[in-house]
């Protein structure tokens, strides 16, 4: 069986940390966000993916590099299939056609790359198989569907009957959750040129009624952005929580739902969490205190600092008593000098704050 993961975006709503990784690459919960799913796919027998990149050299350099090291730690093919231009949504799946098509007839996956979700992949394929359509999306219900593309379908069978687009009357609460499981003959109804699939594609397949939507179960996040990124954390950590997960921290510093890499080092006096996420080789020293946020691979957090609802990217420093909170995004290598106040701070990469930001400001 075969999948395909779009990670064509730019990542511009998760700078400064995409200027240093693409998106797919960016650590989500101590792992590349797009390792989530490849590891998803795996289980349930998945023994190639191809990733859909953009047209930019960089990206290929990377994201074939990041695929060999994959193949060699988990045993799965993984291809890259990159445009010349933008292709959309749909026009990936042309371009990628022969390596998506192997006469077997098999249907195969497709999937956002910035989804984040517990990917009950084996009961989406029970669905598609029961229904006998052409093909499958998952769904997730949202609060404000007004915000979103609102899926509109028949709950008994799933079968959906058409899309309306940020709806001003209501007409539903179920929003496309960017999983796809799809048969080879979608493929004939996309040509290789910009093409949207939520758009063009699948309401034509509605129009022949011959696509089904299936609720997600469990927990749902695009993760694409840091706001939903640190809510996307605590949804994940809820989920290993539920689970009885080992991978969980555990101890009298400990406050919720925490992840802490076994490289890391945490000093006395600390208290980590709700909801934190602290990656490999890190130094947290004593007295710090962490909370809803995600410190990522080297980062080096000094005494009685404070940490809440942030990122702060590879390898950047925390000083002594210094304070970021408030949706601050520290970049790679960013160092934030002792006793120093971050508010909501967007620092690029490679900077070092001797100053205070007293509200939401990028540092360039």
């Amino acid at each position: 069986m075969k999948a395909l993961i779009l990670v064509g975006g730019f990542g511009t709503r998760l700078r400064p940390l995409t200027l240093s990784f693409p998106k797919p690459l960016v650590d989500f919960a101590n792992k590349p966000m797009i390792l989530h799913q490849i590891e998803a796919l795996k289980a349930i027998g998945v023994d190639e993916v191809v990733l859909a990149i953009n047209y930019e050299p960089e990206q290929l350099l990377v994201m074939s590099k990041f695929s060999k090291d994959v193949e060699t730690n988990l045993g799965i093919k993984i291809t890259c299939s990159q445009e010349t231009e933008p292709l959309g949504t749909a026009g990936p799946l042309a371009l990628a056609r022969d390596k998506l098509v192997d006469g077997s007839g098999q249907p195969f996956f497709v999937l956002n790359s910035d989804v984040i979700s517990e990917y009950p992949l084996e009961e989406m394929i029970a669905f598609h198989n029961a229904h006998g359509g052409e093909a499958s999306i998952m769904v997730t219900k949202v609060d404000e569907p007004s915000k979103y593309g609102v899926v509109v379908m028949e709950e008994a069978t799933g079968k959906v009957e058409r899309f309306v687009e940020k709806p001003k009357l209501f007409v539903g609460n179920k929003i496309n959750a960017g999983i796809y499981l799809l048969n080879p003959s979608v493929l004939d109804r996309i040509e290789l040129r910009p093409t949207s699939i939520e758009k063009e594609i699948f309401p034509q397949i509605a129009e022949a009624e011959n696509l089904y939507a299936m609720l997600l179960p469990g927990f749902w996040m695009d993760i694409g952005q840091p706001r939903d990124y640190i809510t996307g954390l605590r949804l994940y950590l809820d989920s290993l929580r539920k689970k009885s997960s080992s991978k969980l921290a555990t101890g009298p510093h400990i406050l919720g739902n925490v992840l802490v890499d076994e490289t890391a080092e945490i000093g006395e006096g600390c208290l980590i969490g709700p909801d934190v996420a602290i990656g490999p080789g890190c130094v947290v020293e004593s007295g710090v205190r962490l909370s809803r946020c995600t410190v990522m691979r080297g980062v080096h957090v000094k005494s009685y600092a404070c940490v809440s609802s942030s990122i702060i990217g590879w390898h950047s420093t925390v000083g002594q008593w210094a304070r970021v909170e408030n949706m601050s995004i520290l970049g790679k290598n960013v160092h934030v000098c002792d006793e120093i106040y971050c508010n909501g701070g967007v620092v690029l990469h490679n900077k070092e704050i001797k100053s205070d930001i007293l509200k939401p400001d990028i540092v360039m």
